[in-house]
């Protein structure tokens, strides 16, 4: 123990011959390295609700974009990513490319009073820090690969990143889920449909956000019967002292037009069945998302585990798959089929996927070799064997 004051004065004396810049970088150093430990720390120990609120805060405004043709699931997220900027004393707004078709995203829009605005370009986006919810790559639009987002909120695979905030879960079956976590980690309060409106600048999680993250959470993952995780069904627990049923079962059950009747028929008769497997092309359609209802419809024959429903319109060939065949990871088996099809996308998750072809790429221009309908119904079906 005689040694220790020893070496305090040795150190002491070695401090003092010091040449007096050396020592005060030295210091300055020790401090930024003190400091850094610290702001890493605190910044770990965060919930992503707080780093989220955080990154928008001090903004003057934000551009909260929906992927195209927002889905329920994109609308709801947008709302909940709005209430939060709003709160952070930011201005959002909400866009979004293509259309709101659906007849449950129209009800969505109209009973939920979802308050967006359509662009054409990147030149309409109403500044230049964007957040994505439910995409984590700006698609959709001339310009959108020149866009760089500050935040990403996002639950499909992916390799978008924000530049600021990324938090892309392709383990849930919603992204409205993820923002559901968001407020709870935030405090913020509840306020169901018979309580007064919340007052002040508080965050508040108000009953028509409630409203419409729950329905985007259950139309995501079909009524909480596919890809669900134990995570969203807490998020339903966490939201439901703030729902309306009756504004709820006014969105899940609008009319439908004649012509989503007509195609779903379409799409029964003209099944091609191979094995546990149908294909079906509908022919021309007016409105794309008879796609993708067309195919809910046709997973549900008996005996069938997976299908692939497609149709055309304005030289678009769209696709949209269901599978209940653990076998089949319908996302990758679209994204197989159209490979080798310049101009096309696909994609998707295990149990369901969707995409679009140019037809006329799809039948011969450009570098491929081309195929007709039946030619890619019959790949449909390789991809869906696993034979691709």
């Amino acid at each position: 123990m005689q040694g220790v004051p020893a070496v305090g004065v040795g150190q002491a004396e070695a401090l003092t011959g010091t040449d007096p810049l050396l020592l005060a970088a030295m210091i300055v150093g020790l401090l930024l390295v003190i400091g850094g430990t610290a702001w890493t720390f605190l910044r770990l120990r965060r919930t992503p609700g707080e780093r989220f609120q955080k990154v928008l805060g001090g903004r003057d405004e934000v551009a909260i974009l929906t992927h195209p043709n927002p889905d329920p699931d994109a609308m709801a997220c947008a709302m909940g990513a709005a209430q939060i900027a709003e709160a952070a004393g930011v201005d959002p707004t909400i866009q979004y490319a293509g259309q709101i078709r659906h007849q449950e995203n129209r009800a969505f829009r109209t009973v939920l009073e979802f308050d967006a605005e359509q662009i054409e370009g990147k030149a309409d986006v109403a500044c230049d820090d964007v957040v994505l919810v439910d995409h984590n790559v700006p698609r959709g639009f001339p310009g959108a690969e020149g866009i760089e987002p500050i935040a990403v909120v996002d639950h499909h695979p992916g390799n978008g990143v924000g530049t600021r905030f990324t938090d892309v879960r392709p383990d849930r079956g919603s992204c409205a889920s993820i923002v559901a976590d968001y407020f709870e980690q935030l405090g913020a309060d509840r306020y169901g449909p018979e309580d007064p409106a919340p007052e002040g600048g508080d965050l508040a999680l108000d009953s028509p956000l409630a409203t419409g993250l729950v329905f985007g959470l259950q139309s995501d993952t079909n009524r909480l019967t596919e890809g669900c995780t134990q995570a969203d069904f807490d998020a339903c627990s966490y939201l439901y002292p703030a729902i309306d049923s009756d504004r709820l079962e006014r969105i899940a059950n609008p009319q439908v037009t004649a012509e989503t009747l007509e195609v779903k028929a379409r799409a029964i008769q003209n099944r091609t069945v191979d094995g546990s497997f149908a294909v079906s092309h509908v022919g021309e359609i007016t409105d794309a998302d008879t796609i993708p209802q067309s195919a809910d419809e046709l997973v549900r024959l008996e005996g069938v585990g997976a299908v692939v429903v497609m149709g055309e319109r304005e030289g678009v060939l769209h696709v949209s798959g269901r599978s209940r065949d653990d076998r089949v990871h319908m996302g990758e088996a679209l994204e197989a089929a159209v490979e080798d099809v310049p101009m096309a996308s696909a994609g998707g998750h295990a149990r369901m996927g969707g995409g679009q072809l140019s037809i006329d790429h799809m039948e011969g221009i450009g570098p491929s070799d081309g195929m007709d309908v039946p030619e890619f119904s019959q790949r449909l079906f390789e991809c869906l064997r696993g034979d691709v």
